[in-house]
């Protein structure tokens, strides 16, 4: 199953888009796309409703987050050795781990502000993975049935703050607008292998990311594993996890980053792509 939010932020309503690509009406069945609604059982209930006889939704619409009252936003950095070196950073031997303030949710294509005086805003097409039931230390090989489904995440990042203002990577990552998720959350049966999606982003047109999560040095399994090990995952929480080459600080002769005007367009096989215009503050 494809699901989505659709609606003005902060009153979306949830829905399932059907074999057409046309947006159904679920808001009959679930009160959203949320914790309670995509545990395994939950997941299963939906799978049985036949789109056809949900409420067709017309004409354009606004894509929410794909999953709402997430309450943990967790990013995994460096987890594609061709970006650790672009970025002049060693492969790490275990999961680069930091956070992403939930505040910086928003959806797939709403406009992304660039932050007062930012000089290096960056962008990184990401696998989302999206969580259906808790997950406390549990084992690699029982892992993936913790996962309720997946989505296309763009790690939107301030390099300046990120890596010279101290020693924590999250200062950069959590501004609002850094955290567009969707189109859709697309469920695990449909997805399969999580590790074999083609990814791309393009900025103003010009491709500058071409990679699969094939390329991954951890996988989805074992990243959902490693923080079962010391952390409580919660149902809606999301994890992103990583990106391949391509981004702004890694422009040859010299880095690049976006400036308002930009467009980003990025995608994932399977999961549907994004639009963002970056915008400068008011």
């Amino acid at each position: 199953m494809k699901l989505c939010r659709v609606g003005e932020a902060g009153n979306e309503r949830p829905a399932m888009i059907d074999a057409e690509g046309g947006i159904r009406d679920l808001s009959g069945h679930v009160g959203d796309i949320d914790s309670g609604a995509i545990s395994s059982d939950a997941l299963s209930r939906l799978a049985q409703i036949d789109p056809a006889s949900l409420p067709l939704i017309e004409g354009p619409v606004r894509y929410g987050p794909c999953v709402g009252g997430t309450r943990q936003f967790v990013a995994i950095g460096l987890n594609y050795a061709d970006h650790a070196a672009e970025s002049n950073l060693p492969i790490p031997e275990e999961p680069v781990v930091f956070n992403k303030w939930v505040s910086c949710i928003q959806g797939p294509n709403d406009p992304v502000t660039i932050p007062r005086a930012s000089r290096k805003t960056d962008w990184e097409v990401e696998l989302g993975v999206i969580i259906g039931t808790e997950a406390y230390n549990v084992d690699e090989a029982s892992a993936l049935d913790h996962v309720a489904g997946y989505c296309v995440v763009n790690d939107v990042s301030e390099r300046e703050w990120q890596q010279e203002r101290g020693a924590t990577w999250d200062k950069g990552k959590g501004f609002p607008g850094f955290g567009p998720i969707g189109p859709w959350l697309v469920t695990a049966d449909e997805v399969g292998d999580p590790q074999a999606l083609g990814m791309w982003l393009e900025v103003n047109g010009k491709r500058v990311q071409d990679g699969s999560s094939s390329t991954m040095i951890f996988t989805v399994a074992q990243i959902v594993s490693y923080l079962s090990q010391f952390m409580t995952l919660l149902p809606g929480d999301v994890i992103t996890t990583g990106t391949p080459p391509g981004v702004g600080l890694g422009q040859k002769p010299e880095p690049w980053y976006l400036k308002a005007g930009d467009v980003v367009t990025l995608g994932i096989e399977k999961l549907g792509t994004q639009r963002q215009e970056f915008v400068a503050i008011d």
